[in-house]
């Protein structure tokens, strides 16, 4: 019984300081995507209709994004997304990881996005397909809990290789 007491006081300590630092936080972000080459080469059957993006069309997102910071340097979220790539619509479902290296108020930051994006183009129904984002950028603290980031990287998507430029704001 006397360990007991000290055990418990223990645990509502360590569990009030590790949910201190754990803050749930949003993201806007919306980006400009650079299409840059074809990922894949494909010899053309009698059912082929083309690449999937097969006027090597530039693009735009719209993303939100819901997820955890730990510690004000590392955001984990799940985001939805809207496409447009020249006309072609789409949505994106995905993971997001974002690692602020410093605590100053201007840093540079490192982002992983890993997720599943659906278009549709000249194929019945449309196509689905993986997609994997690293990029790299700045953020800017305007508040305590309010930065606004721009960013880019390469993106692989579609049977594609694009550059997103991003900008956005972490809420």
């Amino acid at each position: 019984m006397k360990k007991i007491i000290p055990t418990l006081a223990l645990l509502i300590i360590l569990d009030i300081s590790v949910y201190s630092q754990i803050v749930y936080s949003r993201k806007v972000e919306t980006g400009y995507l650079k299409f840059l080459g074809t990922t894949v080469q494909v010899d053309p059957g009698p059912t082929w209709r083309g690449y999937n993006l097969d006027k090597k069309q530039n693009g735009i997102d719209l993303n939100l994004i819901n997820g955890i910071k730990l510690k004000e340097k590392l955001f984990l979220g799940l985001g939805f997304g809207y496409l447009n790539f020249e006309g072609i619509n789409g949505f994106s479902i995905f993971s997001d990881l974002e690692f602020l290296t410093l605590k100053t108020k201007l840093t540079p930051l490192l982002n992983l996005k890993i997720g599943y994006n659906h278009i549709w183009n000249q194929y019945e129904n449309g196509k689905g397909s993986a997609t994997v984002e690293l990029g790299t950028g700045l953020a800017y603290k305007l508040k305590e809990k309010l930065n606004i980031y721009v960013q880019f990287g390469f993106l692989m998507t579609q049977q594609s290789l694009l550059m997103p430029i991003r900008i956005g704001v972490n809420f």
